[in-house]
């Protein structure tokens, strides 16, 4: 059997993989992405993703590509619908309890992206392959094993049938929420489960003469059965995605014949008599109808050994709230920079234990707040209470030993953001038209207050001793921010320290008062982050 050595593997190669691919690969690691689908899936899945991950990916240059695929523009908004068919009258979906909403301008520099997961999936793979990542489809990991040195991954390739032995320092699963790879480490889930099945079509047909011009992000239908939806998959009224429950006791998705879906959308439109055609979903086959649970759970562990777990294979939930896909692509966002900072030998083992740590609270999080949506959407209301949008989406919190001092895991609205520990840094618009956040993504970053060149001195000297690299910003001096103290929770001889991943660290409101001079209480707090004994 073949061996070949890499730093990463990635098992799935869907939008959680690939985003891994770039994450990594932009920051100069080998990684080899195994995907056991000939190609990527045509279904869209999900209907667009949120300013906080429009934020992370123009980090590694995609805000352009995600721009220019979106199908709704930069102030559009989502609106979900309910009626009976498409071609009835509507009802603005409104959730219980919930002001009106943020404004992501007030709080973000990018905001909600319209984009279907095909589409945001090929953006991904073709970075991804432009930054050097492997990307192999048709292939399928068969068996795994760890040891102190690595992960051996077996793969087969589906064509030929030939096997190969990968091993890589780490392995990142994304292979679904069924992933194998869980089940192969013994990891259990905790949450209801699996909810219901939903079956899904990509239908052509002109189905303007129902919606009249009327803005749909998504219209949940009484027709042909409760728990039916239209999604359109363009602006010209003739591509949707249909789906409808099913109770697979009863049924199973070869009775959704091509006739009979054919028969359910045309009764869920509204229009007896409009021309409908079927559009295969897997690339290179005639698969038109797939199946996919609908559930919501979370994996009692994030990680076993040298091996993570990100996107569905962590957790699931319902897409109501549209949650899902951007919590993959931040789970393997925050993964990355702390894999990258291990191989390359700035930080200890232990920076890695704070991926579980932060990502299954938030995982948590995400799961009962689209639950929570969904009862309130679909089934008869919230089951627990309803958290303003942008702070689930944008104002949660970490707490682990890469935020130190820190024990604070409440979510806020994203418009109270400074800089609080835990935090995503906040945006404040810069001079230039820029944001506070273009600075964040590749190294640590030191804001300080104007009086603050000590902490600038500190951190240029910890770049020669540590081999940190850290960009200083004097706040009013090298960035014209307006009110750029108090944005950020401090006065004029204090600073902020921001990881990598655009995350607050640290925050010292004043200068030390004790006989702790900036580099030592600098140094102190890097080391506690990177998890470093020296």
């Amino acid at each position: 059997m073949n061996r070949q050595k890499t730093q990463v593997v990635v098992v799935g190669g869907a939008l959680t993989g690939l985003s891994a691919a770039v994450f990594l690969a932009h920051k100069g690691i080998r990684v080899t992405v195994v995907e056991r689908h000939p190609d990527l899936l045509s279904h869209p899945r999900l209907r667009g993703i949120t300013p906080r991950t429009v934020e992370v990916l123009r980090q590694v240059g995609l805000g352009p590509s995600i721009r220019r695929e979106s199908f709704s523009g930069e102030d559009e908004v989502f609106v979900p619908l309910r009626a009976n068919t498409l071609a009835d009258a509507y009802e603005t979906v409104q959730e219980a309890g919930q002001a009106e909403p943020v404004a992501p301008r007030t709080y973000s520099s990018s905001t909600y992206a319209g984009i279907d997961q095909d589409r945001l999936e090929r953006i991904l793979r073709d970075h991804a392959r432009q930054l050097g990542a492997e990307i192999r489809h048709f292939t399928e990991a068969t068996a795994m094993e760890q040891d102190a040195d690595g992960v051996t991954v077996t793969v087969r390739d589906r064509a030929s049938g030939d096997e190969e032995a990968l091993h890589a320092d780490y392995l990142i699963a994304a292979d679904g929420s069924k992933s194998p790879i869980r089940n192969w480490l013994g990891i259990g889930t905790d949450g209801p489960g699996v909810l219901f099945n939903t079956i899904s079509a990509l239908v052509h047909a002109d189905l303007s003469p129902a919606v009249r011009g009327r803005q749909i992000g998504i219209a949940y239908l009484q027709k042909p059965r409760p728990f039916s939806s239209m999604m359109p998959h363009d602006r010209s009224g003739t591509r949707w995605l249909f789906g409808t429950g099913y109770d697979p006791r009863h049924e199973s998705v070869a009775d959704f014949t091509s006739e009979r879906v054919t028969e359910m959308v045309r009764e869920a439109s509204g229009l007896d008599e409009v021309e409908v055609s079927l559009r295969p979903q897997i690339p290179g086959t005639d698969v038109t109808v797939l199946g996919f649970p609908i559930g919501a759970q979370v994996a009692r562990s994030y990680r076993s050994g040298r091996v993570f777990l990100a996107g569905d294979a962590a957790r699931i939930q319902p897409p109501t709230g549209g949650f899902g896909g951007s919590t993959g692509i931040q789970d393997v966002h925050n993964l990355a920079w702390k894999l990258a900072a291990v191989l390359a030998g700035q930080a200890g083992p232990g920076l890695l234990d704070s991926y579980e740590a932060e990502r299954r609270p938030y995982g948590r999080l995400a799961m009962e707040q689209a639950f929570a949506r969904f009862g309130d959407r679909m089934a008869g209301g919230a089951q627990v209470e309803l958290i303003e949008y942008s702070a689930v989406t944008t104002g949660f919190r970490y707490a682990s030993a890469a935020v130190p001092g820190n024990d604070d895991t409440d979510p806020i609205p994203a418009v109270e953001l400074q800089a609080q520990p835990g935090t995503r840094a906040p945006h404040r618009p810069t001079a230039d038209g820029g944001s506070t956040l273009d600075l964040y993504g590749e190294t640590f970053v030191l804001l300080t207050g104007r009086a603050g060149q000590a902490w600038v001195k500190a951190a240029q000297d910890l770049d020669t001793t540590m081999g940190i690299e850290i960009q200083s910003y004097v706040l009013g001096t090298d960035l014209d921010v307006e009110d750029g103290e108090n944005a950020h929770g401090i006065g004029p001889d204090g600073t902020v320290l921001v990881r990598p991943d655009g995350f607050v660290a640290w925050r010292s409101p004043s200068a030390p008062t004790d006989e702790t001079d900036q580099t030592t209480a600098l140094s102190q707090v890097l080391r506690a982050v990177l998890a470093r004994q020296s």
